[in-house]
């Protein structure tokens, strides 16, 4: 069942009026996905007044229409997006143990995908592309900076190219996969927010006392920050989206709904 995750993050200045934003992430689309097609769909119901997309749209050759069909109501509305791993190369079938080790730099990628054409697709909608990018919006009377990373779990993520200190009343730093690298460099910057996607919330999640535990990330961020909001003293609010999709071979979740999330930014 899918579930909209309501979020509320303290990070305006003092007497902003609140600010919507809608994280969606890895999407991992098929033509045959007809079910999560309409729920995704249905999201423009909440009128969200921005929308994030943290990257991994796809998972079939023939998905770029279908994303483009399935984003239609939300590319009404202003939004960017990233890429993850799986906008550039298909699934394929793997042993699901190798995520319980330690990571290999050697990628098993499947047949190459259109990225190209979903960006342009995208863009000509009227989305920011923040891969490896930045973008300046006004939301309401406050200021935000946008800077985005190309995927770090293929090693495509060049942040220096757009770092700098933050200039806006609000700084966002948008990836797919939160490897530490990125969140330090963004951090450094000075950003406020960090949104991303790729874990899948662990997808196996084992009952523990308060909720339940994911078991992996497929990067190297802890385990106890594989899904929702968290925070480490003053370093910046990260909201890491569990997704909506699975890679088509592991076609499944345990104690992990399939989520978006609609982000609440109020004044601190």
């Amino acid at each position: 069942m899918y579930q909209l995750r309501q979020v509320r993050i303290e990070v305006l200045p003092d007497g902003a009026d609140k600010i919507r934003i809608l994280h969606i992430s890895d999407l991992h689309l098929t033509p045959h996905k007809r079910r999560e097609i309409n729920w995704l769909k249905s999201l423009a119901d909440e009128r969200p007044d921005f929308v994030i997309s943290t990257g991994d749209h796809l998972a079939h050759p023939d998905a770029v229409g279908v994303a483009i069909d399935a984003l239609a109501p939300l590319l009404k509305i202003s939004g960017a997006f990233v890429f993850g791993s799986n906008d550039y190369f298909g699934p394929r079938l793997k042993n699901p143990l190798r995520y319980f080790f330690k990571e290999s730099q050697k990628r098993i990628h499947g047949p190459e995908l259109a990225s190209n054409a979903l960006a342009s697709a995208l863009v000509t909608r009227g989305w920011f592309d923040l891969n490896d990018s930045s973008a300046d919006i006004n939301l309401g009377d406050i200021s935000i900076g946008l800077r985005g990373t190309d995927d770090a779990h293929l090693n495509r993520d060049h942040y220096s190219n757009i770092a700098g200190p933050k200039t806006k009343d609000l700084l966002i730093g948008v990836t797919h996969a939160p490897y530490a690298r990125v969140l330090d460099a963004m951090a450094k910057d000075g950003a406020d927010l960090i949104l991303a996607g790729h874990t899948h919330g662990g997808q196996v999640r084992l009952p523990w006392p308060g909720g339940s535990k994911a078991l992996v990330t497929n990067c190297d961020l802890p385990t106890w920050r594989a899904r929702g909001l968290t925070r480490i003293d003053d370093e910046p609010w990260l909201h890491v989206s569990a997704g909506m999709g699975t890679n088509p071979f592991t076609p499944f979740r345990v104690a992990c709904s399939p989520e978006a999330s609609l982000l609440t930014l109020v004044s601190r």
